[in-house]
């Protein structure tokens, strides 16, 4: 009969093993811009050295439905979508040396809206939680639209320099008609009626003489 503290050692060491989980990290949130490439971002840690039979895996939950759809799968390698929703759509974009899981999603649309499900699995560490990501997929702006928003900046900043310009050139023809009408002044003219009355009195005595 064994003894009792070899039983005891025995169910802590059991109590060891089913204690090891696996922990996934995923943001509960998610928006991306209609017909963009979205990173789904998934990390893990794993108390257990990571192996070569270490398994990720991606599903997909409809909003409305509860079954689930496979998006990606990975064992020693990526493997592509099976066909439906997610064919050629869905790739690797993690490392997993740097506990990282994560995979891109080529052109999601509205109808890619649901929960994505992130499971990572390190033998023995199999149990844990999977990380959930609500992905909803938000319409983003036209190229018409951004076109019409950047033709009004453009006019309008258009429109500002030629009125600073056209100040600019009023005030500069302005000051140059002042400049041409000033009147001459008291000085200057009792010097030119002085100019001349010598130039007289000179003519005058040339005559004479």
């Amino acid at each position: 009969m064994p003894a009792p503290w070899t039983l005891h050692l025995a169910a802590l060491g059991v109590l060891f093993v089913t204690a090891h989980t696996i922990e996934v990290y995923t943001v509960k949130e998610l928006e991306a811009p209609n017909g963009t490439d979205t990173r789904l971002k998934c990390t893990f840690s794993s108390a257990s050295p990571l192996g070569r039979e270490i398994t990720v895996s991606w599903t997909y939950r409809h909003l409305k439905e509860e079954k689930t759809e496979t998006v990606f799968f990975y064992h020693k390698e990526p493997f592509p979508p099976p066909p439906g929703r997610f064919e050629g759509r869905a790739f690797w974009d993690g490392n997993l040396n740097r506990g990282d899981a994560s995979i891109i999603l080529r052109n999601v649309q509205e109808k890619d809206n649901g929960t994505y499900l992130c499971q990572v699995k390190n033998p023995p560490d199999v149990h844990g939680e999977m990380g959930e990501i609500m992905l909803k997929v938000v319409n983003k702006s036209s190229f018409s639209e951004i076109h019409i928003l950047l033709l009004v900046i453009g006019v309008g900043s258009a429109l500002i320099i030629l009125l600073v310009l056209g100040i600019v050139l009023f005030r500069y023809y302005r000051t140059q008609k002042n400049h041409r009408s000033t009147p001459v002044s008291s000085l200057e003219c009792a010097e030119k009626v002085n100019e001349k009355n010598q130039e007289k009195l000179l003519e005058a005595t040339e005559i004479n003489a």
